[in-house]
């Protein structure tokens, strides 16, 4: 049976030209149209994202068009260019254009404006745990209501100022102009608060050191935008081919078209359902809104829902298996949204196989392997938690890094002999191992399964053979490639000065080689973050290398890190944009500047943010904050500083280190993607084809911070819908799931900061009683969970070490 996209046009077809030529059997075909679709089929055999219905349909159109040129070309124009092959692209996104105005004043006003708010939020809500983010749904519903209001304030009027026209109201507020304002919070902080506080942080909460707001501007502005440049030059790459999906961007999408269009379901294809997007939005918005009160405030259990350690709240191993936050988390409730998708993003975005890979792979390494390891002591284990983001010492205190600094902070071996060497809880330690084998995996995966495609598009580069979509964007006038040239020349030389003209223990020509990293990564990562919704991160690649190349040097470490991995992660937010311009037909030269100036804007801004939060907020990043404002993120970040740029990696996992074995994790990384890749072209129709081993090993990437029970809540609640509901009422999920993906998002939010500014900046407690209190002084809630405490005066470990 034809796909449903193949099997309508076609009808309708049929209705025009009330039947289909004859099949006679003649072997003369049209040779290009034939050679389009063997492509087609090449390019598509191992695409987890493409129906195998779909694809079976392509091997028929091969079949017809060598034995009927008409009625193959037929099937060949429906796949190339009526529509997208995927059905998720073609349900959300509209495959016409609609002339209208996107680069307004009303945009830019109503943008920027969202744009300093959201970032402020961002910052703020990123120092608390579990970390919150601003997500660019909750910018779209807040954004449409000041666009409507805007029509009623402002005349229809063409202004001219200093012989510069322009109306404040040039119709009816429309999605072109919603589109360039999310575009500005996502390209400001879609990744959430700017990467470059964590070291700013890090260094004023434990190093002691400030260099004051012009140098943490400068940081903050060239870390944002470096990546910018290399977003534009990749977008052939990563924007333009029918194939980079990018799933997030398919939730905007149907969010702007359900706030635009309030009309009703059409109940035949909905599985019975009739109401409107819009109405189903503001009824789980409502929800989600109203229940968050309970988790977020008066029963806080509900959060990390781990019944069987309150039952056992002093039992070591209760805690350790089933402990939620410290634990491994083998029962894994919860009715939280925000333990959901607090790190990982909603789980309604990515697609099945992407989450089946990932609770694959943190099944197999942080259930299996980790119980395996800790249970045996290896790693002197028995005297650590199972995982936190704290590095240990031989006391089993957390590592105290002014002990093996001197006064110009860096390391004293002298010291570092005389203190400890650094322990690594088991969850931890093997984190940095998977991250060896993802770096490794992704250049294999994407070298075996897109290298083709790569070579294809850089050789047709604006000739390849365009979707839909892309012959609609044609028709606007392109930002040139020396745009993002210049301005990545421009971020280059300031990042030169940022890490010269202060003592930042970071020479000019170790810059150089961290800029190398983004420009050989950003494609590859780029490619499987557009498929899957998950992005790979290059924390630990940078971290390795300046760990070898500059020991000792914390600072210096934490500035690579942030160049080397942020210019990459910031291009591939920019890049998403870029696809979300392109699904909405947004001029692209409108797109650059709008991204461009609320990037800056918005480092200005977050650097603000944090510098009054760190001055205002009592006991902010201690671990025992009242209200859980402990900086997660840049404590991890400084934990890794000691690991990487005072130790050093050498004496962490070379040698006769205690974690050298961890190393071996390259090799498996770099050779499990051709054995997968093997068995994919050998059963190109089975699991196989959905194996993808980069994911196996990196998904995990956002542990710790995040735990095994926040990934399996957040696996349960993608399978329900992306596979479940999915496979049984497709027709719902078609039309629903991405709005109540957002819907949970804004609804979640919005309570977040109510009960933030309402009760929490105006002291006001939570209730006192069993579930607000017994509940979170479980040893696992204390991370106190471990086997073996060192007796006081005494030390675990060897008497010597590297």
């Amino acid at each position: 049976m034809a796909p449903i996209f193949l099997s309508g046009i076609l009808r309708r077809r049929r209705d025009e030209e009330e039947q289909l030529p004859s099949v006679d059997g003649s072997l003369e075909g049209d040779s290009s149209g034939l050679a389009s679709l063997k492509h087609f089929e090449k390019m598509h055999r191992l695409d987890p994202n493409l129906p195998l219905d779909e694809l079976e349909e392509v091997d028929i159109a091969i079949i017809l068009n060598q034995q009927n040129a008409e009625k193959g070309a037929e099937i060949e124009q429906v796949l190339n260019e009526d529509n997208s092959p995927y059905p998720e692209v073609r349900a959300t996104v509209r495959n016409f254009d609609v002339e209208m105005p996107a680069n307004t004043v009303r945009a830019w006003v109503i943008g920027m404006l969202l744009c300093t708010i959201g970032s402020a939020v961002n910052m703020l809500l990123s120092l608390r745990n579990p970390s919150i983010m601003l997500t660019t749904f909750v910018i779209q519903l807040i954004a449409y209501p000041l666009g409507l209001c805007w029509d009623y304030v402002f005349p229809d009027r063409v202004w001219n100022v200093w012989g510069l026209k322009f109306n404040l109201r040039p119709g009816p507020f429309n999605f072109k102009e919603h589109v360039i304002i999310v575009v500005m919070s996502n390209a400001a902080y879609g990744g959430g608060a700017l990467y470059a506080t964590d070291v700013i942080i890090a260094q004023r909460m434990w190093y002691g050191q400030n260099f004051g707001w012009l140098w943490q501007m400068l940081f903050g502005i060239t870390t944002l935008c470096t990546g910018y440049g290399l977003a534009g030059l990749a977008r052939r790459f990563l924007v333009w081919p029918a194939a980079m999906i990018w799933p997030t961007d398919l939730v905007n999408c149907a969010l702007f078209y359900t706030l635009h269009d309030h009309s009703p379901s059409d109940p035949t294809v909905t599985n019975g359902w009739s109401i409107s997007r819009y109405k189903w939005f503001m009824i789980v918005f409502g929800g989600s809104f109203l229940w968050y009160w309970f988790p977020g405030y008066l029963f806080q259990g509900l959060s990390w829902f781990c019944w069987i350690t309150w039952i056992w709240p002093e039992n070591v191993v209760v805690n350790q298996l089933f402990g939620g936050y410290s634990g491994y988390g083998l029962f894994p409730i919860t009715l939280d949204w925000s333990i959901i998708s607090g790190y990982l993003m909603s789980p309604l975005i990515p697609p099945f196989h992407a989450i089946a890979n990932v609770i694959g792979g943190v099944t197999v390494f942080f259930v299996f392997v980790s119980i395996g390891i800790h249970y045996s002591g290896m790693w002197y284990s028995e005297f650590l938690p199972v995982q936190n983001a704290h590095a240990y010492d031989n006391t089993g205190n957390i590592y105290n890094v002014s002990k093996i600094l001197g006064a110009d902070l860096q390391f004293d071996e002298a010291k570092y002999m005389a203190y400890s060497p650094l322990y690594l809880p088991t969850q931890f330690a093997l984190a940095y191992g998977l991250s060896f084998a993802a770096v490794a995996a992704v250049i294999t995966h994407v070298a075996l399964y897109h290298g083709r495609e790569i070579m294809s598009q850089w050789r047709l580069a604006r000739q390849q053979e365009d979707d839909i979509h892309m012959r609609l964007m044609k028709k606007y006038k392109d930002a040139p490639d020396w745009w993002y040239v210049v301005l990545f020349v421009i971020m280059l030389g300031m990042s030169f000065a940022v890490v010269e003209a202060w003592d930042t223990n970071f020479p000019w020509w170790a810059y150089i080689i961290c800029m190398l990293i983004p420009l050989v990564w950003t494609i590859p990562i780029g490619i499987v973050q557009a498929i899957t919704n998950i992005q790979l991160g290059l924390n630990v690649l940078t971290e390795f290398i300046i760990g070898y190349m500059l020991p000792g040097r914390p600072l210096a470490m934490m500035m690579f890190k942030n160049y080397g991995y942020l210019c990459m992660s910031q291009a591939l937010y920019f890049v998403q944009d870029m696809k979300l311009g392109h699904y909405m037909k947004v001029p692209p030269r409108t797109m650059f500047w709008s991204q461009l100036i609320a990037s800056i804007w918005s480092a200005i801004v977050q650097i603000a943010v944090m510098n009054w939060a760190l001055d205002t907020i009592p006991d902010i990043c201690s671990e025992d904050q009242i209200h859980h404002w402990n900086c997660p993120s840049a404590r991890v970040f400084y934990t890794a500083s000691i690991v990487w740029g005072a130790i050093g990696p050498a004496r962490m996992f070379s040698g006769t280190a205690l974690y050298s074995s961890l190393q071996w994790f390259w090799l498996v990384g770099a050779i499990a993607p051709i054995i997968t890749w093997f068995f994919a072209r050998r059963y190109p129709r089975s699991l196989w084809r959905y194996v993808n081993m980069p994911l196996i090993f990196g998904g995990s990437g956002w542990l710790p911070p995040a735990t095994v029970y926040i990934y399996y809540c957040w696996g349960i609640v993608g399978t329900a819908f992306n596979y479940l509901i999915r496979r049984k009422k497709t027709g719902w999920w078609l039309q629903y799931n991405y709005v109540t993906s957002s819907a949970l998002d804004c609804g979640l939010i919005v309570s977040t900061l109510v009960i933030f500014f309402a009760l929490y900046l105006s002291e006001t407690d939570a209730p006192k009683w069993f579930g607000n209190t017994a509940v979170l002084a479980t040893l696992d809630m204390t991370a106190k969970s471990i086997q073996k405490v060192v007796p006081k005066g005494e030390t675990f470990g060897p008497s010597v070490w590297p």
